[in-house]
């Protein structure tokens, strides 16, 4: 496989990995997801949740569907998505909280070595030649 197919199968396989995660923060995993809103954030928790994921779902679709002179924007897009939910992970870790098999400290803490990873993904699977 090129680099290029590379690229775009991580794409592809990141947008539908969002999309699917933001159906599920209007769905089945809706309560889950509240256990990752920071008590410091001023809004309903079921309100960042459902609104977390419309924009989920918006950037797994632009991930998959954006022309290609346009990905390295959604790419950067979706980077500061990953980093900008990271004090929630952390928040799940320091508090505490249960929610998606996440019921230890150490699952917790090694949680919060994915979101890195994410956002290297959807900068590398998006980046130009």
């Amino acid at each position: 496989m090129n680099e290029e197919n590379l690229r775009n199968t991580g794409r592809m396989l990141l947008g539908a990995a969002l999309i699917f995660a933001g159906v599920s923060h209007l769905t089945s995993g809706r309560k889950a997801f509240q256990a990752q809103v920071p008590d410091f954030v001023p809004f309903k928790k079921d309100d960042v949740v459902v609104y977390s994921g419309i924009v989920e779902i918006a950037l797994g679709t632009a991930l998959v569907a954006t022309p290609k002179r346009y990905r390295q924007e959604v790419g950067k897009t979706a980077a500061a998505f990953f980093t900008a939910v990271f004090p929630g992970n952390i928040s799940q870790f320091v508090n505490h909280k249960n929610a998606f098999g996440l019921d230890t400290d150490t699952k917790r803490f090694v949680r919060l070595f994915f979101q890195p990873a994410l956002v290297w993904w959807a900068l590398a699977c998006t980046r130009k030649k």
